[in-house]
């Protein structure tokens, strides 16, 4: 039940170009559903059996494998989407006549809230970051863009120099399936950037002459005068997490979280941010609002005088 980094056969590899083509999946998806058809035709191919042959039974014994190989929900999840995916793609191109996976139906899974620091964290967290270095304001930014916007970690790395519109408060970034969508940049954020930007930042790490331009219009350069790469991103913020003691807990994505859960508990509009965060379902962003609701009663029975009065007798 491997994962395996075989050649795939052609009409998984003509159902993978359609994703990325035709919906913009990216890629980290894209390299997962390769390797979840990878090791489905793997098994397949040892049970002796055409993978455009496999009726429903023999999906089921698959995926009824890998739960008895122990593979977490979440993964067999995937695993069964990737192959809905890949049978629906080819009945609609003519390919199959039914769907063996019709009737299918995936693992279900608990919905856990998502980790969100306090408001103390955070500033604890950004406030550390006071070098004058170029790389201590590079990661000053870099935490102030991530909080300030809720921008996933891959959208901030992703920023160019032509997507800052610092005078309107406005960064362009690049969601899912290569989605634009304009985000405000608060003043804290906007003057980490602009710092970051100045002579002795970003200046002093780029080289004289760029190897790529897209290393040129970078925001966010690494030490050798690179765009910074998402694994380089994550290691910085876990870096600076490490020095204040919230190692064990922050990474980019838990400051997503936190800009999330600290806009709805200040009373922002869930439709606001759905549209910050670039959620394509407002039940994603509906999470958050329990997330929310803990502070809320937190605030409520701490701040209302008759939160905690007594019934009068």
């Amino acid at each position: 039940m491997n994962a395996v980094a075989a050649d795939l056969s052609t009409p998984a590899e003509e159902y993978l170009s359609w994703l990325a083509v035709e919906t913009g999946r990216a890629r980290n998806t894209l390299v997962s559903y390769r390797r979840d058809l990878a090791a489905f035709e793997a098994w397949a191919a040892d049970e002796g059996i055409d993978p455009l042959l496999a009726g429903p039974g023999e999906v089921e014994r698959y995926l009824d494998g890998l739960r008895a190989a122990g593979r977490h929900p979440a993964s067999r999840a995937r695993a069964t989407t990737a192959l809905r995916g890949l049978y629906r793609f080819l009945v609609a191109e003519g390919a199959l006549a039914t769907d063996p996976t019709a009737d299918v139906r995936s693992p279900s899974l608990p919905r856990r809230l998502p980790k969100a620091l306090d408001e103390v964290q955070v500033v604890a967290l950004l406030e550390s970051v006071d070098g004058d270095g170029p790389l201590d304001r590079r990661d000053r930014a870099l935490l102030e863009v991530l909080y300030g916007t809720g921008a996933r970690i891959s959208e901030v790395v992703g920023l160019s120099l032509p997507d800052l519109a610092r005078d309107d408060g406005l960064l362009r970034v690049y969601g899912k399936g290569a989605k634009e969508r304009l985000v405000p940049l608060g003043g804290v954020a906007r003057a980490a950037l602009d710092r970051w930007l100045a002579p002795r930042g970003r200046p002093l790490v780029a080289p004289e002459r760029f190897a790529r331009r897209g290393d040129a219009e970078a925001v966010f350069l690494n030490a050798r005068g690179r765009r910074l790469s998402r694994q380089g991103a994550w290691a910085a913020v876990q870096t600076r997490a490490r020095a204040v003691g919230l190692g064990d807990v922050v990474s980019p994505h838990v400051l997503r979280h936190s800009c999330a859960t600290h806009l709805l508990a200040h009373g922002a509009d869930i439709r606001v941010v759905q549209e910050l965060l670039g959620h394509a379902s407002i039940s994603t962003t509906q999470v958050y609002t329990k997330v929310s609701a803990e502070r809320l009663r937190l605030v409520y029975d701490s701040a209302h005088p008759r939160a905690r009065s007594e019934a009068p007798g």
